[in-house]
């Protein structure tokens, strides 16, 4: 109902690609922000990305800078998150969530994560 569904995550090896999926009801999707987290384990959860209600407004970690990228079809009520030139320290659960403005945003609907491992 209310909880995004996330998916897409695998294994990868480290220079590969993986494209996730966050996947919401209208009611918890439309002009609501995005945002993708994850966390590794033995640390606590981290932005990532997110991306406003429009499309329009796209924030990145510095960490994933250049690397990934976050975008929003709000006709099919998802947002994508490719990943390019996966490393190992970006092994985690990823999440989504609901974003509520303005930036930087209040997150409160979360999915149950999908796992990203990527081998070195």
């Amino acid at each position: 109902q209310v909880q995004p569904v996330e998916s897409g995550g695998g294994l990868v090896q480290a220079g590969g690609s993986l494209t996730l999926s966050c996947a919401a009801s209208a009611r918890t999707f439309s002009s609501y922000a995005i945002g993708w987290f994850r966390q590794a384990p033995g640390k606590e959860r981290e932005f990532v990305a997110a991306i406003g209600w429009s499309g329009g407004r796209k924030y990145y970690a510095d960490s994933v800078k250049g690397r990934f990228t976050i975008a929003r079809d709000n006709a099919k009520n998802t947002v994508y998150l490719q990943m390019n030139s996966l490393k190992p320290e970006d092994t985690a659960v990823y999440y989504c969530a609901r974003g509520r403005g303005p930036a930087p945003f209040d997150y409160d609907y979360w999915g149950q994560g999908t796992q990203v491992t990527v081998s070195s």
